[in-house]
């Protein structure tokens, strides 16, 4: 039996895919607006910031182990066990006096340039 179609019924459906629609994309728009206010503040200021150390007590690098040396910045584990094998080495050869006697020495272990020693400098100590 056939009935007879008005077109209603698409209308209605029409009008609700709109408002759906709608309604999806400003749900959209509002979930990269609050995100964005998460990430801009950490896009707007250099990396380095963020990696700021705060130490309770300086380093001695004469004996400290790797993974205190790992707290600098810019002190990796291949920088830190460096130091510690350095450390061992002159240790084996000249028991008498430290193998570091100021953030300078640091650079004769390979991988420590004097930008890493500006880095690190002020949370170094030497006894």
């Amino acid at each position: 039996m056939k009935t007879a179609y008005d077109g209603s019924l698409d209308k209605f459906g029409l009008e609700q895919s709109r408002r759906e629609s709608f309604c999806f994309i400003i749900s959209i728009l509002i979930c990269v607006v609050i995100t964005s206010l998460f990430i801009v503040p950490y896009l707007a200021e250099p990396s380095f910031e963020h990696n700021k150390i705060v130490l309770a007590n300086k380093i001695n690098p004469n004996n400290a182990s790797a993974s205190s040396l790992l707290r600098l910045s810019g002190v990796g584990m291949v920088r830190a066990r460096a130091i510690v094998a350095y450390r061992q080495d002159f240790n084996k050869r000249d028991t008498k006096k430290p193998a570091f006697e100021n953030c300078d020495d640091l650079q004769k272990v390979k991988g420590i340039g004097p930008k890493t020693i500006q880095n690190i400098s002020e949370w170094l100590k030497f006894e």
